[in-house]
Order: C-alpha cells, then structure tokens, then sequence
C-alpha cells in the first residue's frame, strides 16, 4: 500500500533545483571570488529543474545532488522523470529514486531517449538483475518509457521534447511544457527546432560562462539565441563559477538573467 509523503505542493510552478555545471559551484579547491563568495545566489548544485503539473511532480534529470535538492526544497515525491542526457552530471542521481516507490504504490516512470536507457542500464546494472531475497527497497524500481522527438503525455501535460546539439557529435534533448523551455547542455540548435521554441513566455538556456565553449553557449552565444526567440523572460543555467550572479546581472540585457538554486516560476 502507498504511504503519504511529507511534501509542499508545487502545482503549477517550475523550481530550479540546481543551476550549475558538472563541478558545481563552489567548485572542489577553487579558492575564486565566486567559489568564495557568501551571496547564496553563487552557490549552485547540479543542473536539474522540477515541474509541478497537474498530475504531479516531473523531475528532469537525476543529478548527483538531486537528494539535497529535493530536501532544501521540500520536495518530498516525485511521480515521474524525464532525462536531457546521460552524462553523470545529469543522471547520477538515479539511485535516490529508491524511496518513491513506497509513495507512489509503483516502479517510478521514467522517460528517456533509448541512449539514456542503455547508459542506465550498464551504470545501474544492479536494478535490472538484482541479488535473489533482497530487501523491499534495496534498488529503485523503474518503468521505462522510451522517447523521440515526438511530443508525448506525463502527469496531465503535453512534453515536446527539443532536439540539440552538445558538442559536435553529441545529441540531447530540451523540453517544452506549455509556455516554457528549458534546453540546457547545448551550444547549437538546429532550425527545426528553434521552430519548436517560439512564442514562449519562458525560455531556460545554457549560459555556461564568458569564453566560448566546445560543448555548451557562453553567454553571447546565449544572449543572441534568446534574442531571436524573444520570450518574455529568459533564465540561464548551467553555469560556472566564471559567473557572479549580481554582477552579471547588471549587464545582462533586459528581460534576460542568471537563474539560481530554488527559483521558482509561475507555468502558464
């Protein structure tokens, strides 16, 4: 039987759950102004945001800091998972998703590109072939759902999944929900899919830092991206500790800012 979880409801927003590149930041050993500033708007976990829709909670990804995110949030269930990518920054949170079954009274859904699958399945081998006799709970219980570039429906919502580019020979997946995007880990987007992107009232895009990048925008390359799509509001994330949130605020042009951990917007 499903238990009740302790939990606040999040209905009809998104949180920014982490707004930070694969180190994080404060990054280990960095002794830099942003690593060691005391504005808590510098301190960013990994890269995750968290959809309140009308079915339930929608996490995207599963980050290495996922657990603390969720506390810090007060987040106490998610029903469903949809993955950008399978790097570890994004993914190797997975193993936290033990306790929601007891919740939900089921194997949690999760939704992901037949890649993502194959990395779950050789990173977390033990969840497909687990020891005989183990203990309820002793590995996430997971439904997988394989997607495409095909729109598809979780928790009430329509979820478009937006086809980019991470590196010159790597494929990841934004999504859009209603009026809002969120397409990090990316540093070109192909027409078809900026097609995919008009008319938002929120677009979340990677900005990783100042200098170009190999595989993610640097903040030009986000700023004109942001400008061609004009939504009404523009949040970047994934960043890295080259980024002070006040000071580069300041410049940055209007209807365009730094996200950070635990901001939350209104879905409409």
């Amino acid at each position: 039987m499903a238990v009740s979880p302790v939990t606040n409801d999040i209905s009809g927003e998104m949180i920014f759950l982490g707004t930070g590149t694969s180190v994080g930041v404060p990054a280990l050993g960095c002794g830099c102004e942003v690593c060691c500033s005391k504005d808590p708007k510098n301190k960013r976990t990994r890269c995750s945001v968290l959809f309140g829709l009308p079915g339930g909670n929608l996490l995207v990804d599963t980050s290495p800091d996922m657990r603390f995110q969720l506390l810090r949030e007060g987040i106490g269930i998610v029903h469903a998972v949809v993955y950008t990518h399978e790097h570890a920054d994004h993914l190797f949170g997975l193993d936290d998703l033990r306790l929601f079954p007891f919740y939900l009274g089921h194997p949690v859904p999760i939704y992901c590109h037949e890649r993502v699958e194959q990395r779950i399945r050789k990173s977390y081998d033990y969840v497909f072939s687990p020891p005989p006799n183990l203990h309820s709970g002793g590995v996430p219980q997971l439904e997988l759902h394989n997607i495409d570039a095909q729109p598809f429906e979780v928790l009430g919502a329509r979820v478009q999944p937006i086809p980019m580019r991470h590196g010159p020979n790597f494929n990841v997946f934004g999504f859009r929900i209603g009026d809002i995007a969120y397409c990090t880990d990316t540093n070109s987007i192909p027409p078809e899919s900026l097609a995919l992107l008009t008319g938002l009232d929120t677009l979340v895009l990677d900005g990783l830092r100042i200098k170009p990048h190999s595989t993610h925008f640097h903040l030009d390359a986000a700023i004109e991206i942001a400008r061609q799509l004009a939504p009404r509001q523009t949040y970047f994330t994934h960043m890295s500790h080259d980024l002070d949130y006040a000071r580069t605020n300041a410049w940055l042009p209007e209807s365009m800012e730094l996200a950070y951990d635990g901001l939350r917007v209104k879905l409409v």
